[in-house]
């Protein structure tokens, strides 16, 4: 069967769009006159053809918090899981993310479970995503599960959100900085070049800023074809185990990212467990499980001998400790909820201090990255500006 997007208009003369399943157009044009529609575009969803330039053809976090929020709220409602995946589907859906409830659907038709469903998709679903479905669906409690799982997910959708607009007007300004340079040495300085040619001795910063402009005009096309090449091969490079291995080893050691790096791993380690102990699910385990959502492989493995420790009897708060997760500020949290019983408020507690901790963290570094971005490109076009007035004094100081 295909999944088809169409556009049409009902007896009222109302606009309708939506998706339909068939096994081709025709059937899908009857289809819809069967349900008193008339349509005025049909064309394949999942078409597999799609241009690589093309964009939306990729589940985004938005489209995830969407669809978890709205599983959420449906099973809350007393809808049934595979009726709620429909009702998602034939919606306004992105094109990408209907292709995706298709496939659920027809697996769940199939007599798949959800999570069997789910953790075909890894690339989208993350472990700890998969392992709480599986626990909601034993448990029977999937709609508190989805809950907590689209809160989760609405922080990193904001958070996002925030880091992109915060970063919008640095990225204007630097690239505004590199179209003014460019524009210097290809237009003003070769006009200017004829002011020196009877000059014998040139000073020195006047000669490297007419090398650097010949050198602009003849092989600036060798430096953006470099530079596209970098960005390619670093893409290239941060998909390489062995580069993220390097990378995840050698970010620990910077003082400022360390810092973010470890906020966000703490987030993502106490959110998911504190979920998971809220399953009923043994603390050793969920460790191990809430480990599999930690990114940095270095901090992963801290957590794997964590859970081993603690499941060898090791008392809980101990173990944590020894993890770079944990300041001593929350570890007094931990001692606090182990000794009360009471894991999953403590876990809760630690996820969203850390979150607020990150985002004042986030603030401050995109607050202090504007002025940088100001005082660079300042510096790099006004000293251009300035060696070009001191070469034109320098030719009245030589009396030409």
């Amino acid at each position: 069967m295909t999944t088809f997007s169409y556009k049409a208009y009902d007896q009222s003369g109302a606009k309708v769009d939506g998706q339909i399943e068939a096994s081709n157009k025709t059937v899908a044009l009857a289809e819809l006159k069967k349900q008193q529609l008339l349509p005025t575009e049909v064309k394949v969803l999942n078409d597999e053809k799609k241009s690589v330039l093309k964009f939306g053809n990729k589940v985004s976090l938005a489209d995830l918090e969407f669809l978890t929020s709205e599983l959420s709220l449906l099973l809350e409602s007393g809808v049934r899981i595979d009726r709620g995946i429909d009702i998602i589907r034939k919606t306004k859906a992105k094109p990408a993310l209907a292709k995706l409830l298709a496939n659920i659907s027809s697996n769940l038709k199939k007599g798949k479970s959800l999570s069997e469903s789910v953790k075909e998709h890894d690339d989208i679903f993350d472990p700890l995503y998969c392992n709480l479905i599986e626990l909601g669906e034993a448990s029977g409690n999937l709609s508190e599960i989805f809950a907590g799982l689209a809160e989760d997910l609405k922080f990193k959708r904001d958070l996002q959100r925030k880091i992109i607009s915060s970063l919008a007007y640095p990225t204007v300004i630097f690239f505004v900085c590199i179209l003014s340079v460019f524009f210097i040495f290809n237009f003003i300085i070769p006009k200017m070049s004829a002011m020196f040619t009877d000059v014998k001795e040139l000073p020195w910063y006047t000669q490297v800023m007419l090398s650097t402009s010949e050198w602009m005009v003849n092989y600036q096309g060798f430096l953006v074809i470099g530079v596209i090449a970098s960005g390619f091969l670093l893409v290239l490079a941060t998909k390489q185990a062995g580069f993220i291995k390097w990378w995840q080893e050698f970010s620990l050691k910077l003082p400022v990212v360390k810092k973010a790096i470890i906020t966000v791993e703490r987030i993502r380690f106490n959110s998911g467990l504190a979920m998971m102990v809220k399953a009923g699910v043994q603390i050793d385990r969920a460790i191990g499980l809430s480990a599999g959502n930690i990114k940095n492989k270095v901090l992963q493995r801290e957590m794997e001998i964590a859970k081993n420790k603690v499941k060898g009897g090791s008392a809980l708060t101990p173990a944590l400790k020894q993890t770079s997760l944990y300041p001593d500020f929350f570890v007094s949290l931990l001692e606090v909820g182990e000794e009360s019983g009471n894991l999953e408020r403590v876990f809760n507690e630690i996820a969203n201090r850390s979150r607020q901790e990150f985002e004042s963290w986030t603030e401050r570094m995109t607050t202090l990255l504007e002025p940088l971005m100001i005082l660079f490109m300042g510096g790099f076009v006004g000293g251009v500006v300035v060696v070009m007035l001191m070469s034109m004094v320098s030719i009245n100081e030589l009396g030409i």
